[in-house]
């Protein structure tokens, strides 16, 4: 073979002679060359026509792909190097619709069949491009299609203690980060051959065969377990990076934990693991599905990896035996955790297959797998530490706490120097286990929320063993309302839960104790079923009680249909004709579990409707019964700046119901529900949703300036744009939203037995507040604050962190502690009652102004 220089020297001189037997030459050159001599001409030949389209190039190149040239690895990767990924010298339109991919691939393939081994994720990338792009339909493209799956079905060769390159690939940070951490076990006895078969998952669930055939290599294979559990381990702490991905030109990069490849052998692992019998695969399953569910950044739609944690779900859907409701509880955890709705999905369904093979309903399962992490009777945990004892423990309405009691009984609450020093290792664990108690009252809190939506009935034998008395549940269930009716009976009863010598009563707002006999249906009870005046009873026996309640239950806000819906009949429009900040809005819809197509550049459309399926009665068979979702439209106002790609503004509009029956196993379609037909509480629920969109998100004025904008002065052309009927009202003219009137209601309760109580009046949008230098008006549906007589905006902030909130004396408030509006109100409330007392000169200049 002549060197490089020459044979490319003398390729140029023919191609460049000008003479009409071009080929010819280019042939009786070709064929002087021997085949080391012919490869390297065609990797010339082939760069050469990536820069520009040739025909006798052309032919020289099918010349030399028919041909058995003896092609290496390295050799074959170039060829195909070039045609997509990094460096790619061609763009995928370019290959498929321009410049020939009749001459630049069969060269490619060719190599890559007669190489010992092919650059698989670099096919498996090509063949999706081409299934995007015209050629994909030709019938000359099908040739060259058969021969990329048939490469792509070649056995890989396994040589023992050589891991295929393919396999934990440089496409990712994973795959270079476990070949260096776990380069023993990888090199083990059966490792490559397990592994490779691994990596031929490439769907959600894996087939019966592959899982037999899956066993069989790791049982042969050294420390096959422990190999199995390093790996998952790795891809469970996996952090966000930049994944590349082959599928586009110049290879992309994205955001993610693995690429395509390795993404494959990881679905393998996780169902390999299944058939091992051993204590870490399903936590370990269930932690792959939380960490690759989670969104980016941790929160948000977009998950880390959705197939991993797609794959992660079914093989939790698949376990069975004593280690289902460890699985069951994992899937709660994800569901939960993740908001990703094809996640979401497919929890859905693999609950359902863990409940099928159960005999029970989904909800009734999760509920039986609720953990108790070692909490006694009491929802405490005690752990000796030396001369200290940690304490584990849950309080009503439901926070969890790490403590520790020392010699003579003072209680820290952090740990002591002596516990950290000694107790390190026991320590990490308590204060992990700590962490995991709060998930999970944070799941108890939701999932009871949907069961107070759906109107689920327990039997008292049920209640009492999985909520009341349960260690976790128990503490979030005792300061909820409940119902209970005897077992033929339909007149329910309310009250508090209170322990008795012989089990339980509900203790009424009057003073008054029912026993919870045996056969008692129970429910939680829900204020849009109640009177008002049981309502008004029950709001003020919890402030005099001072009891807090894990969510808003008493001081729910409730929405029954007016007349005017009624007579409508098929949707309501109560909310429609606000602006709302499209952003915030979305991002409270996703948090509030509704989806639908998104607004703005790249949307698709200039509206859309937002689903949410509403909550099921968890004592309902999935087969069974009918299922709710709610619809609400929104329509584009302002797309916002094509940078963002999400709208600005958008308008509100109707809501509007649909169910579908379920019987014999089978759903029917969904359907439009009259508004009278949607039960009370799931009608509520949904519209309280949309209250909440609306008053968080509502772009208007000031309270005091209609020519201002509360959330910044939008452009001339989106003032302009606004319908007039979309126009910004000032808030005392809007009708007050159903949470400023409960916090109105309870502001009524709480000021008069407060030091300010000589000193504030309340109106139907406004608490109005006298200070010493002047009077304020607070808006109950915002915050803000006005100043009298001339309306003009203090812009005061409170400080949250501040244990009253600054509000100068401890006052007990029903919900919203936690910084929330009621708080700011109240504490703005206070700090204004003295204004005199105010030494922020900023604010104290605004006050003083024009006095």
């Amino acid at each position: 073979m002549v060197g490089t220089t020459s044979l490319e020297s003398g390729l140029n001189a023919v191609l460049e002679s000008g003479r009409p037997d071009g080929w010819g030459r280019v042939r009786g050159f070709l064929g002087t060359l021997d085949a080391a001599g012919r490869r390297e001409g065609a990797l010339l030949l082939q760069a050469r026509m990536c820069r520009r389209p040739d025909p006798v190039v052309a032919d020289a190149l099918e010349h030399l792909a028919g041909q058995e040239l003896g092609w290496s690895t390295a050799e074959a990767d170039v060829l195909l190097a070039r045609l997509l990924g990094k460096g790619a010298a061609v763009a995928p339109h370019e290959l498929w619709e321009g410049k020939g991919w009749r001459s630049l691939l069969p060269i490619a393939l060719s190599a890559a069949e007669q190489a010992e081994e092919c650059d698989r994720p670099r096919l498996r990338a090509l063949r999706r491009t081409a299934e995007n792009l015209s050629v994909s339909a030709s019938d000359e493209f099908a040739g060259l299609r058969d021969r990329i799956d048939a490469l792509l079905r070649r056995e890989v060769p396994v040589v023992e203690g050589r891991l295929p390159r393919d396999l934990l690939d440089a496409l990712d940070e994973y795959g270079p980060a476990m070949r260096a951490a776990h380069g023993e076990l990888l090199a083990g006895r059966g490792a490559a051959g397990f592994l490779t078969h691994c990596a031929l998952v490439d769907r959600a669930r894996a087939t019966r065969t592959w899982r037999r055939r899956a066993s069989a290599l790791l049982a042969e294979t050294e420390a096959g377990a422990e190999l199995v559990r390093r790996l998952l381990e790795g891809i469970a702490a996996q952090p966000e990076h930049e994944v590349t991905d082959l599928g586009s030109w110049a290879a992309a990069s994205g955001p993610g934990i693995a690429g395509e490849s390795n993404t494959c052998l990881v679905r393998g692992l996780l169902w390999a693991s299944l058939d091992l019998d051993v204590d870490w695969a399903v936590p370990l399953a269930g932690a792959v599905a939380v960490h690759a569910g989670t969104g980016l950044g941790g929160s948000g739609g977009e998950c880390r990896s959705q197939p991993l944690a797609s794959a992660a779900v079914a093989v939790l859907g698949e376990v069975e035996g004593p280690r289902g409701e460890q699985a069951v509880q994992w899937l709660g955890h994800v569901r939960g955790a993740v908001r990703n709705r094809t996640v979401l999905k497919a929890v859905a369904k693999a609950l359902e297959a863990v409940a099928g093979r159960a005999g029970l309903t989904p909800s009734m399962l999760r509920e039986r797998g609720t953990p108790v992490h070692g909490l006694d009777g009491r929802g405490m945990r005690e752990e000796a530490l030396g001369e200290y004892t940690a304490v584990l423990s849950v309080q009503e309405p439901g926070v969890a706490s790490l403590s520790f009691r020392g010699p003579q009984g003072r209680v820290l609450k952090s740990a002591p120097k002596a516990v950290r020093e000694r107790y390190g290792a026991r320590l990490a664990s308590l204060r992990a286990a700590s962490k995991e108690l709060r998930a999970l009252l944070a799941l108890e809190r939701s999932r009871l929320e949907d069961h107070l939506a759906a109107g689920t009935t327990w039997p008292v034998e049920d209640w009492e063993r999985y909520s009341i008395d349960h260690p976790v549940t128990g503490v979030v269930a005792r300061a909820l309302v409940w119902e209970a009716a005897p077992e033929d009976g339909e007149r329910w009863i309310a009250g508090l839960p209170e322990r008795t010598g012989g089990g339980w009563a509900l203790a009424g707002a009057d003073g008054t104790a029912t026993p919870v006999g045996p056969g008692a249906r129970l429910r939680l009870w829900h204020p849009v079923l109640a009177a008002g005046e049981e309502v008004s009873e029950w709001r003020t026996e919890l402030t005099e009680r001072e009891l807090r309640q894990p969510f808003k239950q008493v001081f729910r806000e409730v929405y029954p249909l007016s007349p005017a819906e009624v007579a409508t009949g098929a949707h309501t429009s109560r909310f429609a004709g606000r602006v709302l900040r499209y952003g915030r809005a979305r991002a409270l819809m996703a948090e509030r579990g509704w989806t639908g197509d998104h607004l703005g550049y790249f949307g698709d459309g200039a509206s859309s409707e937002v689903v949410r399926e509403l909550p099921r009665p968890g004592d309902l068979p999935v087969a069974q019964g009918v299922f709710w979702r709610a619809r609400f439209l929104v329509e584009l106002v302002d797309a916002g700046s094509p940078a963002g790609g999400v709208a600005a503004l958008c308008s509100t509009g109707r809501v509007r119901f649909e169910r579908r029956s379920a019987s014999a196993g089978a759903r029917g379609p969904w359907e439009r529900a009259a508004l009278t037909d949607v039960p009370a509480p799931l009608l509520s629920e949904a519209l309280r949703d949309v209250d909440l969109f609306v008053e968080v998100a509502s772009l208007g004025p000031d309270d005091g300036d209609e020519e201002s904008w509360s959330f910044g002065e939008p452009t001339e052309p989106t003032r302009s744009a606004l319908p007039e009927r979309m126009k910004p009202t000032r808030p005392e003219r809007a009708e007050p939203t159903e949470s400023a009137r409960i916090r109105r209601e309870t502001l009524a309760r709480l000021l008069p037995r407060t030091r300010i109580g000589d000193r504030v009046e309340l109106t139907d949008h406004f608490l109005r507040v006298r200070g010493r230098l002047r009077a304020y008006r607070i808006h109950l549906g915002s915050g803000s604050v006005l100043m009298e007589p001339t309306d003009e905006v203090l812009p005061l902030v409170v400080d949250r962190e501040a244990s009253d909130g600054g509000r100068g004396e401890k006052v007990f408030l029903p919900f919203e502690e936690d910084g929330g509006l009621l708080s700011v109100i109240l504490s703005k409330a206070f700090l204004l009652a003295s204004d005199a007392g105010i030494t922020d000169r900023t604010i104290t200049d605004l006050i003083r102004k024009g006095l």
